[in-house]
């Protein structure tokens, strides 16, 4: 049997090619296609918890990562199941849960699916009013296809009317990603319409990628409004390939959002 030394080994990582988060495993493709879909905590609009359902709606849209809102994880309600990692099977992709608050038994917060490598991960809180439900940004450093690093985020912002807590959540996210040295995706079910305030604050850093194309994210069977978004930055860096509502009446009471997005070369 053959050995190798330490050494050895170094020299077969350099004549590779590896150079840590910029290695790149097989193709060349610096596509991203990204997913936000508000599971209604594995219900369905019918109340059958049908997790095959919503498995099927994320494989047909071929995403390579997805945000995921109202996530359970092993409450009474999703009867012990832990959502994301059930979906993952189901969606042959890797899944991370980010708890928001303790809930029913389990916890409740952000998921992450994705098909790529996840090179690092954290789970920030978001600024809250007493009463209110806790929210957080579910973030990892992901690597595309052609090797190159970017980061993900995840949120799901606070619903109530008359609150200013999404404003405050908007300027924490944008404190904390904002200016990062990665090209970045933020995602998720923004409870704000284009036009409101907190959408102004995150369009000071982000872009919307479906700022080309109009569509209504819910209520899924008949959509009145926008609240469901997929933003990036910084703006120079990306193109908009393709972005659109998936709008399925049992799934969700939300339409889920796919958008094809290309890093931009230097």
């Amino acid at each position: 049997m053959r050995t190798f030394t330490v050494t050895t080994v170094i020299a077969i990582f350099v004549l590779l090619g590896f150079s840590g988060y910029s290695q790149n495993y097989g193709q060349k493709d610096n596509t991203v296609r990204v997913l936000t879909f508000n599971i209604l905590h594995g219900a369905t609009t019918q109340g059958d918890f049908d997790l095959d359902k919503l498995a099927a709606l994320i494989k047909d849209a071929d995403a390579d990562i997805v945000a995921l809102q109202e996530v359970d994880f092993k409450t009474q309600r999703a009867k012990g199941y832990d959502l994301v990692t059930e979906l993952g099977w189901r969606t042959k992709m890797s899944p991370l849960f980010g708890i928001a608050m303790p809930y029913n038994g389990g916890a409740y917060g952000e998921g992450i699916l994705t098909k790529t490598p996840i090179l690092e991960s954290k789970n920030v809180a978001l600024p809250h009013s007493p009463g209110n439900e806790p929210r957080a940004a579910l973030s990892v450093l992901i690597q595309l296809a052609s090797g190159d690093t970017i980061r993900f985020i995840a949120t799901h912002l606070e619903h109530q009317e008359n609150s200013t807590d999404r404003i405050d959540q908007v300027k924490k996210i944008n404190a904390v990603f904002a200016n990062d040295r990665f090209p970045a995706i933020l995602a998720g079910d923004l409870n704000a319409t284009p036009e409101s305030e907190p959408l102004s604050i995150l369009k000071k850093h982000w872009t919307d990628s479906s700022q080309k194309t109009s569509f209504l994210t819910f209520p899924s069977d008949a959509p009145e409004i926008k609240i469901d978004y997929i933003l990036f930055s910084p703006a120079q860096k990306w193109e908009i390939v393709e972005s659109r509502a998936i709008c399925d009446t049992i799934a969700s009471d939300h339409c889920a959002v796919l958008s094809v997005l290309r890093l931009k070369k230097n």
